[in-house]
């Protein structure tokens, strides 16, 4: 009898350290642009952009994909627009928290319907696409570690970014910003990841399991609605 391969962790699947982390530079440089400015909201919104716009220029050279860069650049200039506009600093992170309520939204909707999106994502990474959905006890564990993203992620950046721009805390917005990026990524993929694997029963052979079942059967699990 062959032994079957070690289980993937969730990490190694999803990664991402370095797309957080630069998430987190344009608005960090717009606090401190801000705070050596004098509070001005002008300077604040062009270093961000400046940074913004040299990160992509980098991320380009090094071969990342532009449509992404270009993406992320908006972002930032949006951001900026909406401080300039209302001439709030905190709005800045206006975006955000917007982007963090939604987020919550969607993933506790995709649980309801039973295509959580946890799954939704690793099986577009590693090729399985919605094959997963036919294994009851993968849907199982994928919308259980789903709510871990709604709740340990999305969830509780809303109360925090929401919390400090109700209250004007510009500093502790940036500063927010970067605790809340990778740092809490990771531990979400981590808690996700072993709450996905410990609902797993201990014979299950892991996320790849469709693939290496070779299963072609295009029906559903018993059980589950048909889409």
């Amino acid at each position: 009898m062959t032994s079957r391969p070690p289980r993937e962790s969730l990490a190694q699947i999803l990664g991402g350290r370095r797309g957080a982390i630069d998430a987190s530079i344009p608005p960090a440089a717009f606090v401190l642009g801000w705070l050596i400015a004098g509070q001005s909201i002008a300077w604040g919104a062009g270093v961000a952009i400046g940074v913004a716009v040299v990160l992509g220029g980098y991320r380009v050279a090094r071969g990342d994909k532009a449509r992404a860069v270009v993406v992320s650049l908006a972002a930032v200039i949006a951001a900026a627009l909406i401080a300039l506009h209302t001439g709030r600093a905190e709005d800045f992170f206006l975006i955000q928290l917007l982007s963090n309520v939604a987020s919550a939204l969607l993933w506790a909707a995709s649980i309801v319907i039973r295509w959580p999106l946890l799954g939704v994502v690793v099986g577009l990474v590693i090729g399985q696409k919605t094959r997963w959905r036919r294994d009851p006890e993968l849907l199982r564990a994928y919308s259980r570690a789903s709510w871990v993203w709604v709740f340990l992620q999305y969830t509780l950046r809303v109360v925090v970014y929401g919390s400090l721009w109700w209250s004007g805390q510009v500093v502790a917005l940036g500063i927010a910003r970067t605790v809340l990026s990778w740092p809490l990524v990771a531990v979400t993929v981590a808690v996700s990841g072993w709450v996905l694997y410990h609902t797993l029963p201990p014979e299950h052979p892991g996320l790849r399991v469709v693939e290496e079942n070779g299963d072609p059967s295009d029906s559903e699990p018993d059980g589950l609605p048909r889409t």
